[in-house]
């Protein structure tokens, strides 16, 4: 059994914290303000752990860094800002997603990334 380490407190605390998926970097930019000296290898050895207990998920947009949030919100989508290069949760889900697949086929999962621009980077046009 892995010990439960300040490091790794602090890590999980700021993706519970989060209001959208973190890259490392932010990650570590944040969990430091509790943990001085947090070093960026901690972290991905914390991101490592935290997966493998399934305590956080992986978003991954296509040309992008990895990015984490915690797995607690549950089933969700992402909105990709092409301006800024923020991702945002998407909320809700549609239901009749399966609907979409040929017919035969079952659905076991799936991911939708909005892309655009968020209102910010729409203002800066």
């Amino acid at each position: 059994m892995e010990r439960i380490t300040q490091q790794k407190l602090a890590i999980a605390a700021v993706l519970e914290a989060a209001e959208s998926p973190l890259t490392p970097p932010e990650i570590l930019s944040r969990a430091a303000k509790a943990v001085p000296h947090l070093g960026v290898a901690t972290v991905y050895r914390a991101l490592r752990a935290l997966r493998k207990d399934r305590k956080i998920v992986i978003v991954e947009i296509p040309g992008e860094p990895p990015r984490y949030e915690t797995a607690a919100r549950g089933h969700h989508h992402h909105f990709f800002c092409n301006g800024c290069r923020k991702v945002f949760e998407v909320p809700d889900c549609a239901a009749q997603l399966a609907e979409l697949a040929p017919p035969n086929f079952q659905v076991l999962d799936h991911e939708i990334i909005l892309y655009g621009k968020c209102p910010e980077c729409q203002e800066e046009q």
